[in-house]
């Protein structure tokens, strides 16, 4: 099922979301719909909060190329992480950074390369992953909705300013 997403300045995208608990249907039907979200959004993460639960949730589909230049992105694909933890993360990198909950606008963010992660997977097994490629950027991004942050917060004083005033812009003429 697709639900609505949350758009910034939603109050719920600055609630720190809650440990899950119960690795149930619940939470299975939450992240089948996360995905169906993220797909029909063409998002390639979604953090629970931006459909408005605060559980520590968060989906990861990195687009897969196919032989005819298309994207696709199989369910199978779909890295779930319930509970994540940053264990580690050192280096640094810009990348230009977009949100289904700032929809339409992409900003250049620096970000730690290289990151290592303990998390569960729905079914509540233990999983630790280290990566420094855009994973490492896409989780970062999707565990900053978890603690409350949207990625236009990490721009500079004057961008962040700049982006504030085309945001209410752009709300005025909506």
């Amino acid at each position: 099922m697709v639900r609505e997403i949350v758009v910034y300045p939603d109050k719920r995208l600055k609630l720190i979301s809650k440990e899950v608990v119960s690795f149930d249907g619940a939470l299975h039907d939450l992240l089948d719909d996360m995905y169906d979200t993220m797909r029909a959004r063409n998002g390639v993460g979604l953090a629970a909060i931006q459909v408005g639960f605060d559980v520590r949730a968060l989906i990861i589909n990195i687009p897969l190329e196919a032989a005819d230049g298309e994207h696709d992105q199989p369910k199978d694909n779909t890295l779930e992480m319930i509970n994540p933890v940053i264990l580690e993360k050192d280096g640094s990198e810009v990348f230009q950074e977009g949100c289904l909950s700032v929809p339409g606008v992409y900003e250049e963010v620096e970000r730690a390369k290289h990151v290592k992660v303990e998390y569960y997977d729905r079914d509540g097994k233990h999983h630790t992953l280290e990566d420094d490629d855009f994973l490492a950027i896409a989780i970062q991004h999707e565990t900053d909705h978890l603690d409350g942050k949207v990625f236009i917060e990490k721009l500079s004083y004057i961008k962040r300013k700049k982006f504030e005033k085309e945001w209410r812009r752009r709300a005025k003429e909506a």
